[in-house]
């Protein structure tokens, strides 16, 4: 079996925030219909959270659901937990019309942190960031400059991004140049 490897190999930058990439995490791409008793059981089975309503994010520690369209979830888990769950997945959801596909090695994902850290986003994504709009539990499946991006509040002071590994880099320089010291707005946050 070869070496698992996250698409920048942990790469990191310090500025107002700090921007780091965190996989390998354990992603799966679950489609079907959400109203279906099977597919919510077996949700929750696999992650141990209850199906995410619209735009919103379930997290229970390492693993969660999110809500990425009407018959479509993207479940986190351990990266090592995905063959065995992706296997109970599709005995549970057997005689369903559902789909179950590992994602992990087609994601990158990003950790955004410190008191600024929603600035950071603010700058790249096309989503009214403020407090009131956006809150823990919410999910926000959009763009970060030009390609496409997940992302949610995974912490205090931080935020968690998924893109799709191909512009793992790109995504990557975009967040540390968002996030370039002295670069800081304040619109949500004193600058520093």
């Amino acid at each position: 079996m070869s070496d698992i490897v996250s698409a920048l190999g942990g790469a990191r930058s310090e500025g107002f925030a700090t921007v780091e990439e965190i996989g390998p995490v354990g992603m799966i791409t679950l489609r079907g219909a959400q109203d279906s008793a099977a597919l919510q059981a077996a949700v929750k089975a696999a992650v141990g959270v209850g199906l995410p309503a619209a735009r919103r994010i379930e997290l229970d520690a390492d693993r969660g659901a999110g809500w990425m369209s009407p018959d479509e979830l993207l479940l986190l888990l351990p990266y090592a937990a995905v063959s065995e769950t992706l296997a109970a997945l599709t005995q549970a959801l057997s005689g369903e019309h559902a789909l179950a596909v590992d994602v992990s090695d087609a994601r990158a994902v990003f950790r955004i942190r410190g008191p600024q850290a929603r600035e950071v986003l603010m700058k790249l994504c096309p989503v009214d960031l403020s407090p009131a709009a956006f809150a823990p539990g919410e999910l926000r499946r959009t763009r970060a400059a030009q390609v496409a991006a997940a992302f949610w509040i995974s912490g205090p002071d931080e935020f968690t991004l998924v893109s799709f590994r191909s512009v793992g880099r790109y995504v990557f320089d975009l967040l540390a140049n968002a996030a370039a010291s002295g670069s800081a707005v304040g619109v949500y946050s004193a600058p520093t």
